[in-house]
């Protein structure tokens, strides 16, 4: 990363400027390991107070992190953490827009047998049930008629509280309600 440092009546030590070279170059990395970026850091002095600016155009959009302290070397160290963060977040922005979506899975997904010994355990099935469709609430005696369609149990999200509820059909005919 090519870094170009503008002092208003500050100078930066060359042990400094080692060192934050190797902080631009993980930004750099985490941004874009191939394409070459330029970073440009602002160094001034205001009574007594050191301000760093620190500016980078990643794809047309600019990173910027302002830090000040009393010491410079803390100022511009704060302001190169803001642009990490900020490297960060739009990396992963990026990353994430530019992805494919993943193909939608069915309802209900059952795993086919694999053994065929007649005195094995019986294959367990797993159920996938897909909890981003859009359910509206229910009441209770909506459940109950619900349960009526010859089912175990019914999970469910109350009207009344707006909470998750688990209605199971017991052995003797009854029912037990289970509330989030």
């Amino acid at each position: 990363m090519k870094i170009t440092y503008t002092g208003r009546q500050v100078e930066l030590a060359p042990a400094q400027a080692k060192k934050l070279e190797a902080r631009f170059a993980k930004i750099g990395k985490i941004l874009d390991g191939r394409r070459e970026c330029e970073a440009h850091v602002i160094l001034s002095l205001e009574r007594r107070m050191h301000s760093a600016e620190a500016t980078i155009n990643y794809f047309n959009h600019q990173l910027v992190g302002v830090g000040s302290s009393d010491d410079l070397f803390t100022a511009v160290h704060c302001a190169v953490e803001k642009l990490e963060k900020q490297a960060v977040k739009a990396r992963t922005k990026w990353r994430d827009t530019k992805r494919t979506p993943h193909k939608a899975s069915p309802e209900v997904e059952a795993e086919p047998p694999t053994e065929t010994d007649a005195d094995a355990e019986p294959e367990r099935r797993i159920y996938r049930v897909n909890h981003h469709q859009k359910r509206k609430p229910m009441t209770l005696d909506e459940a109950l008629m619900e349960m009526d369609k010859n089912r175990d149990y019914l999970v469910y999200r109350d009207a009344e509280t707006d909470r998750v509820s688990v209605l199971v059909r017991r052995r003797d005919g009854h029912f037990d309600l289970v509330e989030a």
